[in-house]
């Protein structure tokens, strides 16, 4: 959000966005008064605490993977990082990794320390420097940060929840989208909870909703160099190989268990009478 000093329409919504960022810290006071699990908190409140694309440890090796195949020393970007949840397990594997993100308030209005991985940057006015590879993991409806991301990379990822935030598809921009795989969504995740635990329903009820979930998350892969898309593809070729029997993941990949968003488990899309297979990676022919 570019703010501009004088204009009371970006004060107007700079101002309603502190507002809410305080009644969602309100709720998760009065939240854990109650809560069950302190993993549950991440998925009722993900803007804060968590990431509005669920993820398991196995989706960040996988980035991490991709930017080691194109350079042994990958400089990479994560625009729109909000508090930096994601950022900070890429950091794990990508010390040098960076995020940026352009409301200041989340940080200072709250007394929150601003990491320096994090800059105050809107991506709207253009990225300065070059990445290896560049993740958007939400774009806000109504913004299309796609020029400016486009330029700046040749290898991008992106999450976009079942064709909410288009404006994260980069086809037709001199990219080719090279793989997919489908996680769960943080609503569905959210809603598995809160019906088990914070709500007075049946098992019945609980279970007939739980079959009308569809709102699964998309990442896909883009690449626009020939050489660079091998290398991805083999890359993530042997860590699928290597992922099927690992135990290396988060603690609180267990709420994800619990409520059937299993590695490789099985769902219906979109309402759609085929079964896709969670974190399954597609690979598209280029």
């Amino acid at each position: 959000m570019q703010i501009t000093v004088g204009c009371k329409v970006c004060e107007l919504k700079v101002t309603t966005r502190i507002d809410d960022i305080k009644k969602a810290l309100d709720s998760l006071k009065q939240f854990r008064k109650h809560s069950i699990s302190p993993y549950h908190e991440r998925y009722a409140f993900p803007f804060l605490l968590g990431s509005y694309f669920v993820y398991r440890k196995i989706d960040v090796i996988r980035l991490f993977s991709i930017a080691k195949a194109i350079s042994d020393n990958p400089r990479y970007l994560d625009v729109g990082c909000g508090y930096g949840d994601f950022l900070n397990k890429i950091r794990e594997f990508i010390p040098d990794a960076i995020g940026i993100e352009k409301n200041a308030e989340i940080f200072y209005s709250f007394g929150i320390s601003k990491p320096d991985s994090i800059k105050i940057v809107d991506a709207t006015w253009g990225i300065e420097e070059k990445y290896d590879i560049i993740f958007v993991g939400w774009m806000e409806p109504g913004v299309d940060l796609r020029d400016a991301i486009a330029a700046k990379t040749d290898v991008i990822v992106t999450t976009l929840d079942q064709g909410l935030s288009l404006a994260a598809e980069f086809d037709g921009l001199g990219f080719e989208r090279i793989a997919r795989w489908i996680t769960p969504s943080w609503e569905d995740v959210n809603t598995e909870i809160m019906n088990k635990y914070y709500t007075r329903i049946s098992n019945e009820t609980r279970k007939a909703l739980y079959r009308l979930r569809s709102a699964h998350n998309l990442w896909y892969v883009y690449s626009r160099h020939p050489d660079k898309s091998k290398a991805i593809r083999l890359a993530l070729l042997q860590r699928e190989k290597e992922e099927k029997n690992s135990k290396d993941r988060y603690d609180f990949e267990t709420v994800l268990d619990e409520f059937g968003f299993g590695y490789l488990e099985s769902l219906k899309y979109c309402g759609i009478n085929k079964h896709h297979y969670l974190w399954k990676i597609i690979y598209l022919e280029t």
